[in-house]
């Protein structure tokens, strides 16, 4: 796991009352690893939010980004994020859907590569230099199609897709390491639902989570 040393702009510390209301709502609506709420407890979310919604940073919602994107509720980073922890496997992780960034954070503290990918290309530059200023150093982020993942970092011990598709990318099932798990808002008939993944020597487990809603996974590249 990194060491968190935040260095961001302009960076306001977040009210101690703000904080605790944050997390004993993550822990009531179920979230019960001490390291994710430890790690969402250090990770400031609004400055990964506009300047304009950094008000609502902490409440339970998705909020816009910009080009169409959003950023992910605090329960569904929370709730992915700990689906995606082994605690003997925690190495090299590839996240499709770079967004503001803020989940990519979360796994640099988790894992020791992260490897994330965004195909949107002025999404991908703003993320790409604000993550810089902020010092993370375990970060490559990486302008190119999510659906074809990115096999010069892998295989990957994990992969977390916050972007719904239709199907499981065959790409990034080839991507896994044999023991590795992949967590996915997967869209069926019109309904999304999240799934992880589990490779295994007996072949690929599949188990449903929750409902969710996500952006939807495009193909190629938008500059």
């Amino acid at each position: 796991m990194s060491k968190f040393n935040i260095i961001a702009p302009g960076q306001e510390t977040i009210p101690l009352e703000i904080k605790k209301n944050f997390i004993n709502r993550l822990k009531s609506q179920g979230i019960q690893n001490n390291l994710v709420l430890n790690i969402m407890e250090q990770v400031p979310r609004h400055l990964f939010v506009e300047p304009a919604l950094k008000k609502r940073a902490y409440d339970d919602d998705a909020l816009p980004i910009g080009f169409s994107q959003t950023i992910s509720s605090p329960y569904i980073v929370a709730k992915m994020t700990e689906l995606i922890i082994e605690n003997d496997n925690m190495q090299n992780v590839l996240e499709v859907g770079t967004g503001s960034g803020y989940q990519s954070a979360i796994l640099a503290l988790l894992f020791k590569y992260v490897t994330t990918m965004e195909r949107i290309k002025p999404l991908h530059e703003r993320t790409q230099k604000y993550l810089k200023e902020m010092g993370f150093k375990n970060i490559k982020c990486v302008f190119d199609d999510g659906f074809k993942g990115y096999s010069g970092r892998g295989p990957y011990d994990a992969i977390i897709m916050t972007a719904s598709p239709t199907v499981i990318p065959k790409f990034l099932l080839s991507q896994l390491k044999p023991t590795g798990r992949m967590i996915l808002p997967l869209n069926t008939n019109g309904k999304q639902k999240l799934f992880r993944i589990k490779n295994t020597k007996n072949g690929i487990l599949k188990k449903e989570i929750d409902d969710v809603l996500f952006v939807p996974m495009l193909e190629g590249t938008n500059k």
